[in-house]
């Protein structure tokens, strides 16, 4: 396994855009120093972990607060599922959900929001409302006038890996994932985004088999060589439901054991459901393999 510290070998000049943004009080997102916690708050009818709260703001607002208290670093918000077989909609739709829960969190927490969408009208909208980060699921890859949005506002933006269909038994799917990858960086690149604002997404269970998904956590770590800050999500995930058997709200102890793995491996961000759980996970994992310590830690 790659050590997690090897984090720090990739960290940007702090000059702002994303790097410097703040997180949880007054501590600046620095890559290396910790592993971040993103919490996943779902506007839509048909998430896969049964958690989606379409509609309803009051719900949302108390998810966003109950998350900012268990520790989240982010809040990731979409109105457009993603699971297998999930009905696409259109910018309008996807807005109409979005909009209403963005702002309503925006006013209610203080955590930086991340919009997890594809679409440049929806990213317009979002980083207007209060959103500062982009997660686009198709990796620059999908609505072409997106990185254009990206580049003006200043905003953040994850780059996830997603194949339509996954690659043949025994193929390296991690070398597969780190082209793509690769492409989506250069994009970015074409567009002027600066390298500091990027962060990278494998996108575990996108286009992608069980023992694929397996294989790309296990070596994680090689995608340090693309120079960026590494973001994983495992959370509920199916791989997750085969290998125990549990329905996604039963698989806290197996994404638990997937989001330690992949800190040590050199995630920086993690991507979750179950923030307080893994939050507590996070510090115990980031204590063995940054040497991260918590306040007050030598007074006793």
């Amino acid at each position: 396994m790659n050590g997690g510290g090897a984090a720090t070998e990739v960290m940007q000049t702090a000059d702002g855009g994303f790097e410097g943004l703040p997180v949880a009080g007054d501590e600046a997102l620095v890559w290396g120093r910790r592993t971040y916690v993103m919490g996943i708050i779902n506007a839509t009818p048909d998430s896969f972990s049964g958690d989606g709260l379409a509609g309803d703001i009051p719900a949302i607002v108390e998810l966003a607060r109950r998350f900012e208290g268990e520790g989240a670093d982010l809040l990731d918000i979409g109105a457009e599922s993603t699971r297998p077989g999930h009905q696409p909609v259109d910018a309008a739709d996807e807005l109409s959900r979005l909009l209403p829960a963005l702002e309503a969190v925006a006013a209610a927490a203080s955590l930086p929001i991340s919009v997890d969408t594809w679409k440049a009208p929806v990213a317009r909208a979002a980083l207007s409302a209060g959103a500062v980060i982009v997660n686009d699921v198709r990796g620059l890859r999908g609505d072409p006038e997106l990185a254009g949005v990206v580049a003006e506002s200043g905003a953040g933006l994850v780059l996830m890996h997603h194949r339509r269909r996954p690659l043949p038994a025994g193929a390296d799917v991690t070398a597969d994932v780190m082209a793509g990858l690769r492409q989506s960086i250069a994009a970015a690149d074409t567009a002027g985004i600066p390298r500091r604002r990027l962060v990278v997404d494998p996108g575990l269970g996108f286009g992608k088999t069980a023992d694929q998904n397996l294989a790309l956590l296990r070596e994680l770590g090689r995608l340090r060589e693309l120079g960026l800050p590494l973001l994983v999500g495992t959370s509920r995930k199916s791989t997750l439901g085969r290998l125990t058997g549990r329905p996604p709200e039963q698989r806290v102890e197996a994404t638990a054991a997937s989001v330690a793995l992949a800190i040590a491996n050199g995630a920086d961000i993690v991507r979750v459901h179950d923030v307080r759980e893994m939050t507590r996970v996070g510090r115990v994992s980031d204590a063995i393999v940054r040497g991260w310590r918590p306040d007050g830690w030598g007074a006793e």
